[in-house]
């Protein structure tokens, strides 16, 4: 699949004798195959060759951010002890607010950190309406109304997919808002969807998934245990799944996973709703081109669409679709660097509205 996508692009290449160089060649491409090159190396190593070369510093990542965590699964048990008494405008206010954690936990991305502390040590609780004005495309309001009509509806199944992106602590809060969805029966069913092998650094894979789990369940502090025993048990029930597929790890952009990949697009289009986290996910599902800011973002997706998505990621990347004339040229003024930090975030939709 890599050689035919290596001379598929050498195909778009202008000048017929000219190969795809390191720095001739779009950054999806060559980004990806390093990583796998890098894995070819480890695969080809025994007695190393399942071995993870980020484990240690995905490791260290999550230790750091004990003190969050331990904040988030003492504010999950208390919320879903008293889900049964919220009244929908209860419900949808915590539905954002796990939202935006989830958000705001894909700060932490060690493929972009060079190797720096890439952890969580603040309670991010505590940060939501200082980091609000920060969200740049905010539909979290189209993600309640899909799902609740769901709910209202009385479907027998309401499947949502989440497509991960970093282990460690942003893997701890899309777990959070995975409980919640269940607890408040937004959805009946959530199916992640990993990496076959390590990505990125810091990207999940059923190691890292399987991982969390215990080392949460195992934690000698009283909700952060309970969450992994609850997390551990729907597992086992089948409310929660994990997936993973070969696509996930090749360099192409998402408007060709039905042609490529057909029975990994017939999966998706079994979900009510996907949730698309992190960067690389954005790049790949706008084609990673170079888009006016004010584009669409349905237009960007270039015929993507299994199910109604959403995209939730921080802004490390110079790209940027679905925003408002002139917002970000006004951006642009106040912050210079606005695209790349991570400090801005968006929930960007497209569905049904």
């Amino acid at each position: 699949m890599w050689n035919q996508y290596l001379e598929h692009h050498q195909s778009l290449l202008k000048e017929s004798d000219e190969t795809p160089r390191w720095f001739y060649s779009p950054w999806l491409l060559v980004e990806c195959y390093m990583y796998r090159r890098i894995h070819e190396a480890v695969i080809q190593s025994p007695p190393i060759d399942d071995f993870d070369v980020f484990k240690e510093s995905k490791t260290q990542s999550f230790f750091e951010s004990q003190e969050s965590v331990i904040a988030l699964c003492t504010y999950l048990q208390e919320l879903v002890r008293t889900i049964e008494d919220l009244d929908e405008n209860q419900l949808k206010n915590e539905f954002f607010k796990l939202l935006q954690i989830s958000l705001w936990g894909n700060k932490c991305d060690l493929s972009l950190s060079a190797g720096e502390a890439s952890s969580q040590k603040t309670n991010v609780l505590n940060s939501l309406q200082d980091l609000k004005p920060f969200i740049l495309v905010n539909d979290m309001e189209h993600l309640w109304s899909l799902l609740s009509n769901c709910k209202k509806s009385e479907k027998t199944s309401i499947r949502v997919a989440i497509v991960l992106d970093n282990s460690g602590f942003e893997l701890v809060t899309d777990f959070i808002l995975a409980d919640f969805l269940l607890s408040s029966k937004l959805a009946n069913e959530i199916h992640f969807y990993g990496k076959s092998i390590p990505w990125f650094v810091s990207d999940t894979t059923v190691r890292d998934f399987n991982w969390l789990i215990d080392q949460v369940k195992c934690s000698n502090h009283k909700w952060m245990s309970k969450c992994g025993v609850d997390w551990e048990n729907d597992v086992k029930m089948g409310r929660w799944v994990y997936h993973d597929h070969i696509f996930w790890t090749l360099p192409h952009e998402y408007c060709v996973m039905s042609q490529v990949a057909p029975d990994l697009y017939a999966e998706l289009q079994k979900a009510h709703l996907i949730l698309f986290k992190g960067d690389l996910n954005y790049r790949k599902l706008t084609g990673d081109r170079k888009w006016g800011f004010s584009i669409p973002f349905h237009e960007a997706l270039n015929g993507f669409h299994p199910a109604p998505l959403c995209s939730i990621r921080t802004l490390k990347a110079e790209l940027q679709v679905g925003l408002q004339p002139g917002q970000a040229e006004q951006l642009m003024a106040s912050d210079p660097t606005w695209l790349t930090t991570g400090k801005y975030g968006i929930f960007q939709y497209d569905g049904p509205l």
